[in-house]
Parts: C-alpha cells; sequence; structure tokens
C-alpha cells in the first residue's frame, strides 16, 4: 500500500502567500498611522515577530509524508514540503524488513500529529522512530494504521509460534 500527502503541498503554499500579502499590508498601514501618539513601530514589531513565528511553526509542521508497505520492507519518508529536490537537509526516511516492526502509536497534539514507530535495527536493538504525519488526511491515516497493525498481529503470531 502507498499513501502520501502530495496534494497538500498547494495549500501551504497558498498559506505562505496569503501570509506575505498580510505582512505587506500592515506594513502599509503602519506607515499611514505613523502620526499615532502610541509607538507603531513596537506594534510593527510584535506583529512581524508573529509572523515569523508562523512562518516557522508551518515550516516545522508542513512535512510531506509518503508510506510504501509493497513487497518484504515498507519505507517511509517524511521530508520538508517547500524544499527544493537538490536539498535533501530535512529528509528523514526508514526502510525496514516488516518483521522487524515491534510496534507503532499515534499520538495526536493539538496542531501536531506523529506516527512513532518501535523497529529493531541490525543488532535486534530497539530503534524508536518519529515521523510527522500532520497534514495526511484522516482516511490515509486510517490506511496506514491497518497497514501496520496487520504487520505488527503476523509478527506477534510467527514469535508466538517460535
Amino acid at each position: 500500500m502507498r499513501v502520501n500527502n502530495a496534494k497538500v503541498k498547494n495549500v501551504i503554499i497558498s498559506v505562505y502567500f496569503i501570509l506575505i500579502v498580510l505582512i505587506i499590508i500592515l506594513t502599509s498601514v503602519f506607515n499611514i498611522f505613523i502620526d499615532i501618539p502610541y509607538n507603531p513601530v513596537l506594534i510593527f514589531v510584535a506583529v512581524l515577530f508573529l509572523f515569523i513565528g508562523l512562518f516557522v511553526l508551518l515550516f516545522r509542521v508542513t512535512k510531506f509524508f509518503e508510506y510504501d508497505s509493497d513487497g518484504l520492507k515498507i519505507s517511509i519518508l517524511n521530508k520538508g514540503l517547500l524544499s527544493s529536490e537538490g536539498l535533501s537537509i530535512k529528509e528523514h526516511s526508514l526502510e525496514f524488513e516488516k518483521d522487524k516492526l515491534i510496534s507503532f502509536q499515534f499520538q495526536n497534539f493539538i496542531i501536531y500529529k506523529q506516527l512513532v514507530l518501535n523497529v529493531l535495527n541490525k543488532r535486534d536493538h530497539e530503534k524508536k522512530e518519529v515521523f510527522n504525519i500532520t497534514l495526511v488526511g484522516r482516511k490515509k491515516r486510517k490506511y496506514v494504521k491497518q497497514s501496520l497493525r496487520k504487520v505488527v498481529r503476523q509478527n506477534n503470531k510467527e514469535k508466538n509460534k517460535s
């Protein structure tokens, strides 16, 4: 099963565009009302920091997610949604055999969702991997959960047999 959230990219680009337009509008509004007795520069700096905070928050939350469980291995990719093809600085990928999956958990915070996988590494030590799934739709998260649940159930059956 292959799942990704590639369609969300256009929405995120639109949100960035709206934020930039709002910054330009607020800048011009503050320049018009520069004669007001209170300090408009201070308000402008506060608004600017607010928008910079929103940019950083959007940049950290907006991640491309791809899940592929076809074949004998599971591969999961998480990378920055707006990063260029040449730069893979924020890329987090994991590929492992299905029998190495111990458990998984979906964690749902207010504005952030993540998938936590417990996987055995080459030395049979448990390793925790975390992936950002904030922008993955509910149906697609359900499909990933079903696929991972099936793999964990199969691994537990094989473990109990031996």
